[in-house]
């Protein structure tokens, strides 16, 4: 079987979707190829999101927020959309999840923790779903 991979969006690949990511990638570690990008991208991923995941010991100050490309699209397995609307092509055959989820943009920090921590919820949720049930034998 194949890496399944997963693409999270937002509108300016700033906060949420750059968050998912890192969520995933720490604990996902290789077992998934995770992208994100935004319909409008950001200059900067957002500080006080930089911030907040370093508190939990996830480094994404190295992230550039990118555009989103159909190419992303259709490479990935599932779509995770958050907040960007109808910015966000759709193709056939691809899973989309739509996660509404508080736009951190302009928030300190403290705003941006529980955020942080709906996001870990989520992606923990997905991860379990990702890898299906364990092997037996």
């Amino acid at each position: 079987m194949s890496t399944p991979s997963v693409l999270f969006v937002c509108v300016h690949n700033a906060g949420r979707s750059q968050m998912a990511a890192g969520w995933l990638r720490s604990l996902a570690g290789d077992s998934v190829e995770v992208r994100s990008a935004g319909s409008i991208p950001g200059d900067q991923v957002n500080p006080a999101a930089v911030a907040a995941m370093a508190e939990v010991g996830i480094d994404i100050s190295a992230q550039r927020p990118k555009v989103l490309t159909t190419d992303a699209v259709e490479a990935s397995d599932v779509v995770i959309t958050m907040g960007c609307g109808d910015a966000c092509p759709v193709f056939p055959g691809k899973r989309y999840l739509d996660w509404a989820l508080e736009d951190p943009a302009g928030k300190g920090v403290e705003s941006v923790r529980p955020i942080r921590d709906e996001i870990e919820a989520r992606i923990r949720g997905l991860l379990a779903e990702l890898q299906g049930p364990e092997p037996v034998g």
